[in-house]
């Protein structure tokens, strides 16, 4: 179960990232060209409006930084100054790692209660209740939407909550890891994820040459 929400924490972070450089690359390609003293393909090109783009990439870059977040407490990529820390006795240093993962805890779940609230409060009550069916009270109200995209600011705000428990539960598993085997999550930034594996992979097919290059020679009455 764990590894499909690692995979699909990895799956999001990335999509994220290439569909905002997509976006991104499309809306300046759009505006160099737009500027072209081209007959059609200048009239054609500013009847696309593509004023979205810039809005649309500020929330999925919102949503990446949420969920990277997450990803860098279970991979141990946060940056932290433990040099304090490491000197001390190995109870006091276990108690602090503890002390400062729980404090992680804590406020990341309270960070999500109330962002959680928030996306409530802003508009998801209405929707949830109009798409059940549900009756509807006077004091709800729908909620307003983003300027560009016209989108339910509740849905884009839903990163707050879903990013904060997700680093919560995280935080979690960091502190139940650590008190049973005292080992914290450690990202080499050295290391590049498959590169090893592909080194490996050629190293070996070299020497695999190497050993048996001459042996079609060989079956054919020797090197000359």
């Amino acid at each position: 179960m764990m590894k499909y929400l690692d995979r699909l924490e990895e799956i999001i972070i990335t999509f994220l990232i290439g569909a905002a450089t997509l976006v991104i690359f499309a809306a300046v390609v759009h505006r160099y060209l737009s500027g072209l003293p081209i007959p059609g393909l200048q009239d054609w090109l500013l009847g696309i409006n593509m004023a979205w783009a810039q809005e649309l990439c500020i929330y999925m870059f919102v949503w990446m930084a949420k969920f990277g977040a997450a990803y860098g407490v279970r991979t141990g990529i946060h940056v932290g100054v433990d040099v304090l820390i490491n000197k001390l006795p190995p109870k006091w240093r276990k108690t602090s790692v503890l002390l400062g993962l729980l404090s992680g805890v804590l406020f990341t779940a309270i960070i999500g209660t109330l962002g959680a609230r928030f996306v409530w409060e802003n508009g998801m009550h209405y929707a949830v209740y109009n798409k059940f069916g549900l009756l509807i009270p006077e004091d709800l109200y729908e909620g307003p939407i983003t300027p560009d995209l016209e989108w339910p600011t509740w849905a884009v705000y839903l990163a707050i909550p879903l990013g904060s428990f997700l680093m919560c539960f995280r935080f979690l598993q960091v502190a139940w890891t650590f008190g049973r085997t005292g080992e914290l999550p450690h990202h080499d930034h050295s290391h590049v994820d498959g590169l090893d594996d592909e080194i490996m992979d050629a190293t070996e097919a070299l020497e695999e040459y190497e050993a048996h290059k001459f042996d079609q020679q060989t079956d054919n009455g020797g090197v000359k």
